[in-house]
């Protein structure tokens, strides 16, 4: 991992932080940094060649994301999700979301459409070759750009945490073959609604793609744990 410069004209200390948090958020998505693992400050800040300060501030960010759990006497661990809590996540989704979306349809413009219609091309090449750490930034910035319309900050906020919280988990899912073929076209099915201005479809769709999704990475995770 490359360090991170703190040299006088270089980072802020919020810049570091961040920079810091970036990182660490994304070798827990992506699996590097395993559930349960704890996360040492001294070892963090020495890996990125900062001070303990930005390191702290950046596990307490994760912590707000839902990403880091701190226990007493051991410290920031990466926070692990069972079975009861992945389902009440995404039942939040399907209530947040279908709100969101049906706000959005009717003010989407063209340009927003096709903003949308790229982030699926590039979403759709990043599946075709393997690119697993795209997976889940596309899918979050696909469904962020479906909902931007709505002019709902706070609550997209909210779903942005709730995607970061399953990113991991459907990372590991989409090496499926056929859950890449689902949301590929679950996807594409919704930008068709989209364009169509049909409120009624879209939102329906988008509950079962979510449900769907909820019922595919359950069934997918019990059968790891039974291997």
């Amino acid at each position: 991992m490359a360090e991170i410069s703190n040299k006088t004209g270089g980072f802020k200390r919020q810049t570091i932080t961040e920079a810091v948090a970036e990182a660490l958020r994304e070798e827990i998505l992506s699996g590097q940094q395993k559930e349960g693992a704890q996360l040492r400050q001294d070892a963090i800040a020495s890996r990125f060649n900062v001070s303990r300060i930005p390191v702290r501030e950046a596990l307490r960010q994760l912590e707000a994301e839902g990403l880091v759990t701190f226990y007493a006497h051991k410290g920031a661990v990466v926070s692990s999700l069972s079975r009861e809590e992945i389902r009440e996540l995404f039942d939040i989704r399907r209530l947040l979301e279908g709100d969101l979306f049906a706000r959005a349809i009717p003010k989407m413009q063209k340009e927003l459409i096709q903003d949308a219609e790229n982030i699926l091309d590039r979403y759709d090449a990043a599946l075709e070759n393997g690119e697993v750490s795209l997976w889940g930034e596309l899918n979050a910035e696909f469904h962020h750009i479906l909902y931007i319309a709505a002019d709902r900050p706070k609550t997209l906020a909210i779903v942005q945490n709730l995607h970061n919280n399953i990113d991991r988990y459907l990372r590991i899912q989409l090496h499926s073959a056929g859950a890449r073929k689902n949301a590929r076209d679950d996807h594409w099915g919704l930008l068709k609604h989209c364009k169509e201005g049909n409120v009624e479809a879209a939102t329906k769709l988008l509950d079962s793609h979510i449900q769907a999704g909820c019922d595919n990475l359950i069934e997918f995770l019990d059968a790891q744990a039974g291997s």
